[in-house]
């Protein structure tokens, strides 16, 4: 069957603005630079560790790697704490959602977002219901951009690799598209816009309205 995968942060659902709150809360116990909600939405949509680490580097701090292990379970509870307080679906995209499956598509996420958090968030945005799978960080143990948790995700919806595409919102979503051999789309709404082109997808997303004509152009 036809399938559609989606990430979650910054495609799916403005994430943003909760992430930032929970980092800036380990940020200012670290001494680091707080980060601010608009500005630094894609550094937010990067990850938890890309947070910490702009915000440490910001304040010159060192941001080596074992620094930011040790503060990322913290960062995890703060988000915890308030994973939907601003949070947001984009416009249109649970109806979009809805009309794919009307129309025989099997729909998934495949995020690198921690799978507890991931199923957490759905579940308060009222959208769990409306996915066949959900493959996030700690699903398996490797993440996007190698391609097996697509492909996890796509089994697990019950769909066909050769008919599935990724929608996604940064490079890591191209490359693993591209791992998967399977086309990708980028979202046009996000806090780079239009410039996501230069990642060279296969095609743009300028809003959920357009996904039925989308997902129909890149799987035949």
């Amino acid at each position: 069957m036809r399938c559609a995968i989606l990430d979650l942060d910054g495609t799916l659902a403005d994430t943003s603005a909760d992430l930032i709150a929970a980092a800036n809360l380990c940020l200012e116990r670290l001494g680091g630079v707080p980060l601010e909600a608009s500005a630094d939405a894609a550094i937010a949509f990067a990850g938890g560790r890309a947070m910490l680490r702009a915000g440490l580097e910001r304040a010159g701090q060192a941001a080596d790697e074992a620094r930011i292990a040790a503060a990322y379970p913290a960062l995890l509870e703060a988000y915890r704490a308030r994973i939907d307080a601003e949070t947001r679906l984009y416009p249109g995209a649970a109806a979009a959602i809805v009309r794919l499956r009307a129309a025989g598509w099997r729909v998934g996420i495949c995020t690198n977002k921690p799978v507890d958090l991931a199923e957490l968030l759905l579940v308060r945005l009222g959208v769990r219901g409306l996915f066949h799978s959900l493959v996030g960080a700690g699903s398996l143990a490797v993440r996007k951009p190698d391609p097996a948790p697509y492909r996890a995700a796509v089994a697990a919806a019950g769909g066909d690799l050769a008919r599935s595409f990724l929608l996604g919102d940064t490079v890591t979503d191209r490359d693993t598209a591209r791992a998967a051999g399977v086309p990708v789309a980028l979202v046009a709404f996000g806090p780079e816009g239009a410039g996501v082109a230069r990642l060279a997808p296969d095609a743009l997303l300028g809003h959920f309205d357009e996904l039925d004509a989308l997902a129909a152009r890149l799987v035949a």
